[in-house]
């Protein structure tokens, strides 16, 4: 699944496919080589209890590793249960979409965005974040007919990519093997005008300085501007 002949500021291969499931047009099949996410968006025409009648939406996110989609099994999640990486990473791909949303112009309606690694080989946040936007940017144009990107409730596209440092040398969008033999390792989450919403930065058992942590945000930077236009191409 690794690709080791790809240049450090390459990203892996992308491919999407939009209306993956039949039932479900805003459903997205998000491949990045060897990882593989199924993005689904449910709207309602409701909101949490502590938003109605406030004239707003909500958007959020649930995340989830099937068992099959790494070695060993991951055991599933159950009586409503999950550990704290998925919390955290649910978390962070709701809040991530909901920079880009406008809830008022939503209306109160609610949208889940469910992201399902079927198959994981580093990178199944990022992934989630920038496959459940077009999810989700789909789901607002059907709800709201007319909507595009910037004119409605959708007001930026959100994408997000991993960097790191291996061996001393900066790479973009690391794989698992990439990924496990980082001295730093950081995930990027910006919106398509290039503003940022996250930026989650460590050192394992190592350090970075300026000139590393501006490379690293260069390259981020760089691949996000391609992952926008892939998105834009699958929502066309």
């Amino acid at each position: 699944m690794t690709s080791p002949a790809r240049p450090a500021d390459q990203l892996r291969d992308i491919q999407i496919e939009l209306g993956y499931i039949p039932s479900n047009p805003a459903s997205v099949l998000y491949r990045c080589e060897g990882t593989i996410v199924l993005c689904t968006a449910s709207l309602e025409a409701t909101v949490p209890p502590w938003l109605a009648g406030r004239g707003k939406g909500w958007v959020t996110a649930e995340y989830s590793m099937l068992p099959g989609s790494t070695q060993p099994r991951k055991p599933r999640d159950r009586g409503g249960k999950v550990d704290g990486r998925t919390t955290e990473i649910q978390r962070l791909i709701g809040r991530s979409l909901r920079a880009v949303v406008d809830l008022v112009a939503l209306g109160e309606r609610s949208i889940t965005v469910d992201c399902d690694v079927i198959q994981a080989d580093g990178g199944t946040r990022t992934a989630s974040i920038t496959g459940g936007f077009i999810a989700l940017a789909k789901a607002i144009e059907i709800a709201v007919p007319g909507s595009r990107i910037g004119d409605g409730p959708i007001r930026d596209s959100i994408a997000a990519i991993s960097t790191g440092i291996v061996n001393d040398v900066a790479h973009l969008d690391l794989d698992y093997q990439l990924d496990v033999a980082a001295d730093v390792d950081m995930n990027v989450v910006m919106t398509g005008s290039g503003k940022f919403v996250e930026i989650q930065g460590t050192g394992e058992e190592a350090t970075f300085d300026d000139d590393q942590l501006a490379e690293l945000l260069r390259l981020a930077k760089k691949g996000i501007r391609e992952l926008t236009q892939k998105q834009l191409e699958a929502l066309a």
